[in-house]
């Protein structure tokens, strides 16, 4: 029982599916200003859609991933789970993350969910196989959650402040994955996937890194300057922790020629991501 649990968390790729939930309650929270009951399904469909998703990436991607060695051992390659297997538990996750979202936070936001899915794995997978810059429009799919979070809180899409929410949350994807390409970029080559370590030098990636880290940075000082966070000890929290990204960085661009571990800084930015949403959260609540 154990072993099966542990293979469906892997084939829904549950670290990265709860990130997405919490999104989506950062989104009610801004929206409500309250913490209430309502919450919960909305949060709970997101996290099914979510997975669902990602086990159905696993089914598009199974051929790419048995060529891998990150990848290798995923539930399809390693013969844990069938295609098949894989292709039902995708459905059946996405049925009930979909019916979960219409019934705790109506048509619109179950359809934010599965446009959301349409995206990753209709658009953003397919992309990948061709372009090696298709994490950008596929970093679409980070700001979706937040926004089926706000109309589940009673939000408008008509809201000004949401364009700016869904683009903080759209353009920290894009130096997150480009650090795995740091990391893994040659396997996705041998793979077979266009990758941009074919394209630019390790430096020139790096570079380009730096700078979407820095407008990952910037970005999240508008939040209070358009007032989405309104209160001056938040303020001084996402002032803070852009400082301190932007400087725990530097050390990218200032190598002088030697290897840099992208890991590190791959838990930097997403303890940074952590830092703004609890700050959004407990803004929202005050």
């Amino acid at each position: 029982m154990g072993s099966y649990l542990q293979t469906l968390a892997e084939l829904a790729k549950v670290r990265i599916t709860f990130a997405v939930s919490l999104t989506t309650a950062t989104g009610y929270l801004l929206a409500r200003e309250r913490f209430d009951a309502g919450i919960i399904l909305p949060a709970a469909g997101i996290f099914l859609l979510a997975c669902g998703s990602s086990a159905l990436n696993h089914f598009q991607e199974r051929d790419k991933d048995a060529l891998m060695e990150r990848t290798r051992n995923r539930p399809i390659p390693s013969g844990r789970v069938s295609p098949a297997g894989a292709l039902l538990i995708a459905l059946l996750l996405s049925l009930s993350g979909a019916g979960l979202l219409y019934l705790g936070a109506g048509l619109l936001a179950m359809q934010l969910g599965l446009l959301a899915l349409i995206w990753y794995n209709g658009i953003y997978t397919p992309l990948k196989r061709r372009s090696a810059f298709a994490v950008v429009p596929g970093a679409v799919i980070g700001s979706i959650p937040p926004l089926a979070g706000w109309v589940a809180g009673g939000g408008s899409l008509a809201d000004p402040h949401i364009p700016l929410l869904a683009f903080f949350f759209f353009i920290w994807q894009v130096p997150h994955f480009w650090l795995l390409m740091l990391k893994y970029g040659k396997e996705y080559e041998s793979a077979g996937f266009p990758s941009i370590t074919s394209l630019y030098s390790t430096s020139q990636i790096r570079n380009t890194t730096f700078i979407w880290t820095m407008a990952t940075a910037v970005t999240a000082l508008m939040l209070p300057v358009f007032g989405i966070v309104s209160s001056l000890t938040a303020g001084i929290a996402v002032l803070a922790s852009a400082i301190w990204l932007i400087i725990s960085f530097i050390p990218v661009i200032r190598t002088n020629g030697t290897t840099v571990n992208p890991k590190p800084y791959f838990m930097k930015i997403n303890y940074f991501i952590l830092a703004i949403i609890l700050t959004l959260s407990l803004d929202s609540l005050g």
